[in-house]
Order: structure tokens, then C-alpha cells, then sequence
């Protein structure tokens, strides 16, 4: 049996994709082979020996020690895409409402309550302080077009938009997914200087941390709309502060509420719901489940942060997989282990993700413990198992 620990409440439909006959999964399990983990805080939490993956039911891995995972050979998944349409949805909302002044137009309408039949008069001459102007025909910059990213210029596209995209990471797949009528930008600088609403869809790095700054907002056009449902940190507040108070930004839509944007004139902050639909839960519930599974009975990786995609039909009965550093002559020590101990390899894959690599090997007959523990014996070996 492999043990499950879930440290948030996980979508019963991804719990169900595990088989009740080799799993146990619930929030006190002992010595769990797999997390599953949603917005749940780790990085203080002593990770146990037994640990050989952690599966996160969303896109974002802050949350998660992933260095320290790396060094003990702990896979790190997440969910890219499950949560896209949900986030996707709201961006669109976002659009709106930062255009149009809806959520004060909204508030201003309570306080006509008891008004009786002046309320229509009031409304007629209060109207205009809310107006805004429409989507339709305006620019808007898309920086970052992974899942999300692809999924609102495609759709900001078809309410109207001239959308243009910039990623200079683009994937392949993300460009089969993006329309053809998405202009291509060069630089973020373009996007900036040249859209009247820009949407950031880019991971929290040391290099995206506060980037839009001040010398960011300089190059805009003035009563330029920024939305921000990647990371709060994605954004300088001091310097969108003093954008907002004069102009420079019209509005600007969060969906991180922090000490320094509520009740930030010009903010629209809302309760990070970008993820949170029925739908979206269920999604992510039900990869993060099979990542878990396939890797732990099959040894395969798909959406890892940490360790390179390797996925391999299984040839043989028996499989080796060796989670190492991506040093020179590994594959070559790993490999002459094997055959000394006189088994034969049928098929060897194994692929590097910067300082760390996979290799799975599927061989003819089960290994002696004793080439096991040579093969961690290795300099750089990290974790072996034996499937």
C-alpha cells in the first residue's frame, strides 16, 4: 500500500482516481510516498524520508520548498492549464471592470436606497461619473501566453480587441493554440508602449519581481489599464500607487489583496479567485492525482518543476529510475553498474532540467541489491528506484 497525505481539501473526483486497493489517502497518513497540496504552507514542514513526489493542485509552487525537494529527490508537480479557462474568465471580467467603473458604479447605486421615487432622477444625473469606454478596437498586450495567456488574447481577440503577445519562452504548443491574428511583439517594451490595457501572465522569478515599476509605467500611454492575476509581487505598489493618483494607470485590477492595495484609489482588488470554480478544482484535483500515480507505479514525470519531463512505455517487468545530478559520465557509470551485475538493458531514456536529471532504465531481470547500492554509491546519484 502507498500512502497519500492531503494537506488541503482536495476535489473528491482527483481522490477517486486512486485505486482504494493500493492507496490509503486522507490529512493524517504516516509516512506518505505522495502530497497533494493546494495553497498549504511547507516550507517549514519537516519532509519525510518516505516522501518520493508532491503533487500541487494549481500552477503556482511558491508554497512548496522546491530547492529542498530537488537536493532529497522529491518530485514536485504542478497543474499547468487545469485552473486556465477559470483564470482565462475572470481576466475577461477584469477587462470589463476596469473599463466601464462597474464596482463603483455599484456601490454609488446603494446608496440610493430610501430615495423612493427620486431614485430614477438620481440616477439619470449621477450616471456619468461612471462611464468608460468600450473594449472593442483597443490594444491589448499580453505578456506571457502560456495556457492562460493564449486563452485570453484568443478570446480578447474575438470581443474585438487588436491584441498583441509577447513571450519570448513561447512553447510550441502554446503557439499551435494562438490565433493567427495575435500580433507578435518583439519586446515588452512594445507592448508597453504601444497597448491601452496590458495583462501579465509570467512565473514569480528574481528577473519578473516588481518589473512593473515605474520605468515600466513611463513607457505607457497615459489612462493605461493593468491587470495583474499572476502575483501580486509582479507589480511595484509604491510606484503603481503614484501611477494611479495621477493618471498614468486608469485602473488597475489585482487578484492579491495585500496591506498596500486595499483601498488603493483606482484598484479593483478581488479575493484570488482566479482558480476558484467548481470546474477548475476538479481539474487540477484530477492531474495532480495521476501525476502522482503514473510516477509513483510507473516511474514517468509530466509537469514537474523540478525534474525534466520523461515519460517511456515500460518494456520490461522490471524498472530502474534514478533521479541525479546532470554531471558528464553518469549515464555511462548508471548503465556499467547494471551490465556488470549481468543484466541487460532493454531501454534506457533519460533527459536533464538544468542541474538535475532522470534516467529511467527497463531491464530484462530484477537487480541484486548490491547493484543497487553501487548505483547509489555514485557521485551525484540523488535517489534510485526500483519499479
Amino acid at each position: 500500500m502507498k500512502n497519500i497525505l492531503t494537506l488541503n481539501k482536495i476535489a473528491v473526483c482527483g481522490l477517486d482516481r486512486f485505486d482504494k486497493a493500493a492507496y490509503v489517502v486522507g490529512d493524517s497518513v504516516a509516512d506518505p510516498q505522495g502530497i497533494m497540496v493546494r495553497s498549504a504552507a511547507m516550507h517549514d514542514m519537516e519532509l519525510p524520508a518516505s516522501l518520493l513526489a508532491i503533487a500541487r493542485a494549481g500552477a503556482g509552487t511558491n508554497n512548496i520548498p522546491v530547492d529542498k525537494c530537488s537536493d532529497a529527490g522529491i518530485v514536485v508537480f504542478n497543474t499547468p492549464g487545469a485552473n486556465a479557462n477559470a483564470v482565462k474568465e475572470l481576466v475577461i471580467a477584469a477587462l470589463l471592470l476596469s473599463s466601464r467603473k462597474i464596482v463603483a458604479g455599484i456601490e454609488w447605486a446603494k446608496t440610493l436606497k430610501g430615495q423612493g421615487e427620486a431614485v430614477a432622477k438620481l440616477t439619470e444625473k449621477g450616471k456619468s461619473a461612471f462611464a468608460g469606454p468600450e473594449i472593442k478596437g483597443k490594444k491589448l498586450g499580453v505578456i506571457g501566453l502560456g495556457a492562460i495567456g493564449t486563452l485570453v488574447a484568443n478570446s480578447a481577440h474575438s470581443l474585438g480587441m487588436d491584441v498583441y503577445g509577447y513571450d519570448p519562452y513561447l512553447s510550441v504548443d502554446a503557439a499551435w493554440g494562438l490565433s493567427r491574428a495575435i500580433h507578435h511583439a518583439t519586446s515588452v517594451e512594445q507592448i508597453y508602449s504601444t497597448c491601452d490595457y496590458i495583462t501579465v501572465h509570467v512565473p514569480l522569478t528574481p528577473d519578473t519581481k516588481g518589473s512593473l515599476n515605474a520605468e515600466a509605467f513611463s513607457m505607457m500611454p497615459d489612462g493605461v489599464r493593468i491587470l495583474n492575476f499572476s502575483r501580486g509581487e509582479l507589480v511595484n505598489n509604491a510606484d503603481m500607487k503614484e501611477a494611479l493618483a495621477s493618471g498614468k494607470v486608469a485602473a488597475y485590477v489585482v487578484d492579491f489583496p495585500c496591506e498596500e492595495v486595499l483601498g488603493m484609489e483606482g484598484a479593483i482588488v478581488l479575493p484570488h479567485l482566479g482558480a476558484s470554480t467548481p470546474e477548475s478544482e476538479d481539474n487540477c484535483a484530477v492531474m495532480a492525482a495521476d501525476e502522482l500515480i503514473e510516477y509513483l507505479e510507473n516511474g514517468n514525470i509530466r509537469n514537474s518543476v523540478n525534474y525534466p519531463a520523461v515519460e517511456a512505455e515500460r518494456t520490461t517487468d522490471h524498472r530502474i529510475c534514478v533521479l541525479h545530478k546532470n554531471v558528464p559520465t553518469m549515464l555511462t557509470q548508471i548503465s556499467g553498474m547494471v551490465s556488470e551485475a549481468g543484466v541487460n538493458i532493454d531501454n534506457m531514456t533519460s533527459r536533464s532540467k538544468k542541474d538535475y536529471a532522470y534516467t529511467i532504465l527497463d531491464v530484462t531481470d530484477a537487480i541484486s541489491e548490491g547493484c543497487i547500492q553501487k548505483i547509489e554509491a555514485i557521485d551525484g546519484v540523488i535517489r534510485i528506484r526500483v519499479i
